[in-house]
């Protein structure tokens, strides 16, 4: 058995796309998924199951709940350690910062520094940005929602081909702690 994270984009934010987090529990142990969790409303399930693979249950999960709620939603599943070596491998000095301040987009694929290639990593500045395995860590002072930097990140010439999702470092936290809690 092993314990992963299902992180879902774009969930309950603006006015589309609600998803109930009980709903979501529902769906999750109805495929048969054990210790089914949510954190916040903004689409994070920790599960423990024995079966599957990142890939497929994220694929699953997306079906699921295209299937039940009318809407797709792209699904990202990531285990304990390598949520753990995330957190880890932050090239910023989180333990100093704000966590309105730190974010973690994670990405379905490897990311090559290719894709940033056109990106004037100066014009940004205080802001920064590095990459990590399938994980880019971004540095705002000013917060996600006035970040320049993040609003080029998120272009669809960079994105092409990926699923990408944010989370904040809180949120980055907390999802390591509750995947090694026991369910």
């Amino acid at each position: 058995m092993t314990t992963y994270a299902a992180l879902l984009r774009g969930i309950n934010v603006g006015g589309g796309k609600k998803l109930p987090m009980a709903g979501l529990r529902q769906v999750m142990a109805d495929l048969g998924h054990d210790g089914v969790r949510t954190y916040l409303q903004s689409g994070q399930a920790v599960f423990t199951t024995g079966h599957g693979d990142e890939e497929s249950l994220a694929a699953e999960l997306g079906q699921v709940i295209e299937e039940r709620f009318g809407f797709a939603v792209d699904v990202i599943v990531r285990d304990h350690a390598y949520l753990k070596a995330v957190a880890e491998a932050c090239p910023f000095p989180a333990a100093d910062l704000a966590a309105r301040q730190l974010h973690v987009t994670y990405f379905s694929a490897p990311v090559e520094e290719a894709r940033f290639a056109q990106l004037d990593r100066a014009a940004y500045l205080p802001e920064e940005f590095r990459l990590g395995d399938r994980a880019l860590y971004l540095y705002a002072p000013d917060g996600l929602g006035r970040s320049k930097l993040a609003e080029h990140l998120a272009r669809p010439r960079i994105l092409k081909g990926l699923t990408a999702t944010t989370r904040n470092w809180n949120t980055v936290v907390r999802l390591v702690e509750m995947t090694a809690e026991e369910g």
